[in-house]
C-alpha cells in the first residue's frame, strides 16, 4: 500500500474558498431527504428487531431481488441467488481480488483506470498491466496484443478490469462494437472480465449500452453500487458472479466483516420498493447534465491551444490533456494556491504515465462554481505555459506531509 504525496494539498483543497474539481462526490442534497427520514423511522419502529441484528454475509434476500430489477435496466437477466451485497462496490472489488490474485499474478486494466482499483490490486501484489484506450473505450487490438504477449511469455492474466460506462477517470464509454470484440477476445483467451459499473444509469445523452454481463453471464463478474444513484453514506454495493465464484466471494465476505449492516440494507430495500427511484435518477441526470455542460462550455471557451479533453455522455468526470511541456502533478500546488483543485493524472496509472493529464469532476460544485473553478484553473495553466516558454518544464515544489492516502477520490 502506497502513501500519496498530495495528501496535505487536499487538506488545503477542502477549505471553503477553494473550488474543488477533484472529488467524485454525488450531490446527495438532491435526494428527497424527508422521505428518506420517514423510511429510516419506519425501519426502526417496524423492523427494529431485525434491522439492528446480525445478518447474512450474502445480503438481505429482498434487497438482492431489488438489485436484480436495477440491473435489468441494462439488459442483465440475473438471479438473486448470484448477487452478493457488499460494503460499496469497493469491497466487491477487494473480495474479487482476494479470491483470484496471488502475488505476481497479472491483472489487466485500462489506461488510465480507477485509482483505488490500482491500490487494491497492488495491495495483493498483482502485476498490473495496462491496455490502451481512446475516446471510444479500450482498444480491442491492444487487449489482444497484451494477451498474446503474455501467452508467448508463458503467463496469463487472471482478469481484465474495466469501467465501460463513463469511465473513471476518463469519462469515455466503451462502444457497442468494441464491447462485442472485447468479450470475444476474452472468451477465446479464457479471460475473466471484471465489469465495474457505478455510473451506468447516469446518462445525460445518447442511448444506453448493454452491460457486458448481459451478453456473457458465464464470463463476467459485474460490480454495482448505490453510491452514485442513491447515496454513498449507506455503503451498499454488490457483485453479480457466476455461481461457483459467488460461493467463494461469500466466504471471503464472511471472513472480512462477518455480516453487512442489516439496517442500511433494509432502508435501501424500502426505498427501492416504495419510492419512484427511476424518477429520482432522472432528476439526478438533469442536475448533472447542467453541470457537465457548464464544465464543457467553460473548457471550450477558456482553455489555451494545445489542451484537449473528453466529452462524456454521462458520469462525473472529464479527462484533460495539458499542452506539451506541462505537468499536472507539478502544477497542483500552484493551482491550490490559486484556490482550485483537481486530481493529477499520474494517480490513475500503475506505470509512470499521466503527467500531462488531470481529472476534473463536475458532479458536486454548482454550475457557477464550475465556471469559476475552470477560470482559475486556466489562469494557472497559462502561467505554467509562460514559465515553460521562459525556463522550460518547471519542477513541482515539495509537497508537505504525504503520510496517508489521498482522500476524496471516489
Amino acid at each position: 500500500m502506497v502513501a500519496s504525496e498530495v495528501r496535505a494539498l487536499f487538506a488545503v483543497a477542502s477549505r471553503p474558498e477553494v473550488v474543488s474539481l477533484a472529488g467524485g462526490m454525488p450531490n446527495v442534497s438532491a435526494l428527497p431527504l424527508e422521505d428518506m427520514g420517514d423510511i429510516v423511522r419506519r425501519v426502526t419502529t417496524e423492523q427494529g428487531a431485525t434491522a439492528l441484528q446480525y445478518g447474512s454475509a450474502q445480503g438481505d434476500p429482498a434487497l438482492r431481488e431489488r438489485i436484480c430489477e436495477v440491473m435489468a435496466l441494462e439488459g442483465i437477466d440475473a438471479s438473486a441467488e448470484d448477487v452478493i451485497v457488499t460494503v460499496g462496490s469497493q469491497q466487491a472489488l477487494d473480495l474479487v481480488t482476494r479470491v483470484f490474485i496471488d502475488p505476481g499474478d497479472v491483472v489487466l486494466a485500462e489506461a488510465p483506470t480507477y485509482v483505488t482499483a490500482i491500490n487494491t490490486f497492488a495491495a495483493f501484489q498483482a502485476d498490473i498491466q495496462h491496455v490502451a484506450m481512446d475516446d471510444e473505450g479500450v482498444l480491442p487490438e491492444a487487449l489482444e496484443e497484451r494477451l498474446t504477449a503474455l501467452a508467448a511469455a508463458g503467463r496469463r492474466a487472471k482478469f481484465f478490469y474495466t469501467v465501460p460506462n463513463f469511465q473513471n477517470p476518463a469519462g469515455v464509454t466503451l462502444t457497442a462494437g468494441r464491447r462485442r470484440r472485447v468479450l470475444e477476445i476474452c472468451r477465446r483467451h479464457g479471460l475473466l472480465v471484471l465489469e465495474d459499473n457505478p455510473y451506468g444509469l447516469l446518462r445525460y445523452e445518447g442511448e444506453a449500452e448493454r452491460a457486458l454481463r448481459a451478453d456473457a453471464p458465464d464470463n463476467v463478474i459485474y460490480l454495482g453500487s448505490f453510491s452514485k444513484t442513491l447515496s454513498p453514506g449507506f455503503r451498499i454495493g454488490w457483485a453479480l458472479a457466476p455461481s461457483a465464484v459467488r460461493a467463494k466471494l461469500v466466504l471471503a465476505a464472511e471472513s472480512a466483516m462477518l455480516s453487512h449492516s442489516t439496517f442500511n440494507q433494509l432502508v435501501v430495500g424500502r426505498y427501492l420498493a416504495e419510492h419512484p427511484w427511476r424518477e429520482q435518477i432522472k432528476e439526478f441526470n438533469e442536475m448533472y447534465r447542467e453541470r457537465r455542460d457548464a464544465m464543457l462550455a467553460s473548457l471550450e471557451a477558456l482553455m489555451p491551444p494545445g489542451a484537449s479533453w473528453t466529452r462524456p455522455e454521462g458520469g462525473f468526470f472529464v479527462w484533460v490533456t495539458l499542452p506539451e511541456g506541462l505537468d499536472a502533478k507539478a502544477m497542483l500546488p500552484r493551482a491550490v494556491g490559486e484556490r482550485v483543485a483537481y486530481v493529477p493524472g499520474t494517480g490513475f496509472f500503475a506505470s509512470d504515465e499521466g503527467h500531462r493529464n488531470m481529472r476534473l469532476s463536475f458532479c458536486y460544485p454548482t454550475p457557477e462554481q464550475i465556471r469559476e473553478g475552470v477560470r482559475r484553473l486556466v489562469g494557472v495553466i497559462e502561467n505554467e505555459a509562460a514559465l515553460r516558454d521562459t525556463f522550460g518544464t518547471t519542477p513541482a515544489p515539495p509537497a508537505p506531509g504525504g503520510d496517508a492516502p489521498t482522500p476524496d477520490l471516489p
